[in-house]
């Protein structure tokens, strides 16, 4: 003979049995906030649709990333009429602006302590192509062709007999000062490495030098 089930503790037993599986289903992986980036078991979260700047600057590496960020509209509208450059020694990245719109952000490598690049507003005073070289730092040769100084400063380091001094190629120049400083390619560490100069990435020097003339605004901050 079954024992009579009391109907107070089966009623109390439903009631168990509803709320645990209701919390078994309406649990799960928690949703990333998109109003911030976080990190969710391990994984970074970027709040921003791919493709966009706000997405490129939020990511993990940035800024330290080689990884050029590029508006393909925007950019193709600059011209030596709407553009200006930001220079930000902080981040190591040089800015392409379009009336105000970013059009590229590539890295750069400003002055080291020792040279450091002067902050300040200017504006690109002469552009060459080619053929522009330092008339500062280079490296000097003997006789014979060998290098005996491959960081040579033309002020102060001696040529031996029959040597010479070779300025250091700096091509795509932008001039910003008439005392020497001036955006160009160069080799760009993502860390200030240069004697003042704005060394701008090989993959993005090109196309700054096309969309800048001579006059257009460049901030060095």
């Amino acid at each position: 003979m079954n024992p009579q089930i009391n109907p107070r503790h089966l009623r109390l037993f439903l009631l168990a049995l509803c709320s645990f599986c209701f919390a078994s289903c309406a649990s799960g992986p928690p949703t990333a906030n998109p109003n911030q980036t976080g990190n969710y078991e391990g994984v970074t979260v970027n709040p921003y649709s791919p493709g966009t700047y706000a997405h490129f600057t939020a990511s993990s590496n940035y800024p330290k990333t080689y990884s050029i960020y590029k508006n393909q509209a925007v950019l193709a509208a600059t011209s030596p009429s709407n553009s200006k450059v930001i220079i930000d020694m902080q981040l190591q990245r040089g800015m392409l602006l379009n009336d105000g719109v970013v059009a590229m952000d590539y890295p750069v490598s400003t002055g080291k302590r020792a040279f450091p690049t002067p902050s300040g507003d200017y504006s690109i005073l002469e552009k060459k192509r080619s053929n522009k070289r330092s008339n500062l730092y280079g490296k000097i040769y003997d006789a014979e062709g060998n290098v005996t100084n491959s960081n040579a400063d033309s002020t102060t380091d001696s040529i031996p007999e029959g040597g010479k001094f070779v300025g250091a190629s700096m091509p795509y120049w932008m001039r910003i000062t008439w005392t020497g400083i001036g955006m160009h390619q160069g080799s760009v560490p993502r860390y200030p490495a240069s004697h003042g100069c704005i060394r701008t990435y090989y993959k993005a020097v090109s196309t700054v030098f096309s969309k800048v003339g001579v006059g257009t605004p460049v901030v060095v901050r």
